[in-house]
């Protein structure tokens, strides 16, 4: 009994503490004047096409991907090319993030499909459509954009992994504080919680949920 009380209070005082890093983090990286500004003139990165491919995501949630045990490497290139993006991410690296969506691009254009039987061809094909589309925004968007596509982008590669496999070893994470409901997860080479979602500003947010590999 005190050993469950022990988690449920380092849990709940876990996420306050995230909370009160982003409130923060709100609030330093916003002066008075500029949020008066967007409030009156919105982002200017075409909100009305940003929020729209944002909406037309919302379906790769009731995907049905039976996760595979098998040592891949074929999926390397593309994987190698989100760490890419989240690494960038993590450093508040906005061109180095951009140069990332430009790598998974050309790996996903060289992926040979042939592999593929029909059952995966049919879903890889869904996850490519949706990741290219993330990839192309992260090439030419401000970084608070880059982390959004990137939410969406860490669901397209987690389930490329979940339907063909890695030989890399990988640790699912996640940030309670990013995205809607009940957070955003994301992929890392490491163990170790740098929060690509708010670089710097919140760098330690989140928890290891399971390591693949």
């Amino acid at each position: 009994m005190k050993k469950s009380m022990y988690v449920i209070v380092l849990s709940v005082l876990f996420l306050s503490a995230c909370k009160n890093d982003k409130k923060q983090a709100e609030s330093n990286s916003m002066q008075p004047s500029e949020m008066n500004m967007e409030k009156a003139e919105g982002h200017e990165h075409g909100d009305h096409d940003h929020d729209a491919t944002m909406g037309e995501n919302s379906s790769k949630e009731g995907r049905k991907i039976d996760a595979t045990t098998q040592k891949n490497s074929a999926t390397s290139a593309i994987i190698d090319s989100y760490l890419q993006i989240k690494n960038a991410l993590v450093k508040d690296n906005k061109d180095g993030a951009a140069k990332g969506g430009t790598m998974m691009l050309t790996a996903f254009a060289d992926f040979d499909m042939s592999q593929l039987n029909d059952t995966q061809h049919k879903e890889y094909m869904e996850i490519l459509e949706d990741a290219k589309e993330q990839a192309e925004h992260i090439v030419k968007s401000p970084i608070d954009h880059q982390r959004e596509h990137f939410e969406n982008l860490s669901v397209d590669v987690n389930d490329l992994i979940a339907l063909l496999g890695t030989d890399k070893t990988l640790y699912q994470s996640k940030c309670p504080m990013a995205g809607e409901g009940e957070g955003a997860i994301w992929l890392s080479e490491y163990k170790e919680i740098k929060n690509p979602f708010f670089g710097s500003k919140m760098i330690s947010c989140g928890n290891v949920e399971k390591q693949i590999n």
